[in-house]
């Protein structure tokens, strides 16, 4: 009867150690030890598109469910407004720096000597008056003149002296050349038209709407022919990259991850392959757990939430997708 006994002992033993090693044998208590897995979902930027300036629309160029790549045109306005706005900034700068130009060249010579010559008449004058003022003087107290002659003499030579001092005067303007103040009043005048012109060639480049980056067209809001002001949405376009996972972790787990970690990312589509992803945020407050958030914590758990940014995402992957977030525990550490 012992001997049954110690032989069913030893048969009990033998099958625990096996049922112990047989999870190690088949790799779960390796997964289970190595791994430390996260739920979420996906998060993709998404962007509302439309003009910086309003107008009428007269091309669209894609429709929903178009990819895009960056820089392409999406739509374009009525761009004659705004040309013919270039043209006139064009022509209201060419004339101001036409103006400056004048103004730095100063006179020229042809009009300093014109002005010179003025001067010499009216000096030629002055001494012509002066010498018929001299012989009323001396013809005055014989009464050969009268005394209203005289007075015109006089008057005359004043007058002569008047305009050769305006000559002179003018003569010395000419010469000194503009007046820096002149130049620098015409100089900011032409950086106003300039910048107008420059403010004018943004608005035409504005008549056309480009993808901001890659992307899907989710929807196309206005048609051919409509009416848009700036702040009105023409398409709404989904960006390819980043792609984000939006995850929560409980507060007795943060010790075990870090941003830069690099983790892998599985979908229910595609469970056998994984993206490589990264974390590159992780919330210093704690929130309560949304209703969303699959844990196995109870759900009046306080988490913090983190955003792991996928390397190189695929197009399996769309918005507010469940997936499974795998951190490996060897490279979990507290930093």
């Amino acid at each position: 009867m012992k001997r049954i006994v110690v032989i069913l002992l030893l048969a009990v033993a033998g099958a625990s150690a096996w049922w112990f090693e047989l999870p190690a044998k088949l790799g779960w208590e390796a997964a289970g030890r190595q791994d430390f897995v996260l739920y979420g979902n996906v998060d993709i930027r998404q962007v509302s598109l439309g003009f910086r300036v309003n107008g009428r629309l007269s091309e669209v160029a894609v429709d929903e469910g178009d990819a895009v790549k960056r820089g392409a045109v999406l739509a374009r306005l009525d761009a004659r407004p705004y040309d013919y706005a270039v043209r006139s900034a064009e022509a209201n700068a060419a004339a101001l720096r036409a103006t400056l130009d004048k103004l730095k060249a100063g006179p020229r010579p042809t009009e300093i000597a014109q002005t010179r010559a003025n001067y010499n008449a009216s000096v030629a004058e002055l001494r012509n008056a002066e010498l018929e003022l001299t012989r009323a003087e001396q013809l005055r107290p014989r009464g050969t003149i009268s005394q209203s002659a005289f007075d015109q003499a006089t008057a005359a030579k004043a007058m002569a002296a008047a305009r050769a001092e305006a000559a002179r005067q003018a003569l010395n303007l000419i010469e000194e050349g503009t007046r820096a103040e002149d130049i620098a009043t015409a100089a900011a005048q032409l950086q106003a038209a300039e910048a107008a012109l420059a403010s004018a060639r943004t608005s035409l480049e504005d008549t056309e709407l480009r993808a901001p980056n890659d992307g899907v067209i989710l929807s196309r809001v206005r048609e051919t022919g409509a009416i848009v002001a700036p702040a009105d949405s023409v398409f709404v376009l989904s960006l390819t990259e980043p792609v984000w996972v939006r995850a929560y972790v409980a507060e007795p787990d943060l010790g075990r991850i870090h941003p830069g970690m690099k983790v892998k990312v599985t979908s229910d589509t595609r469970p056998n392959d994984a993206y490589e992803g990264t974390i590159g945020f992780i919330s210093p407050v704690a929130e309560f757990t949304p209703k969303s958030v699959e844990t196995a914590e109870l759900r009046t758990d306080l988490v913090y939430r983190l955003r792991i940014v996928i390397d190189k995402p695929g197009a399996d992957l769309r918005q507010g997708m469940p997936v499974t977030v795998r951190l490996p525990l060897g490279e979990a550490a507290i930093r």
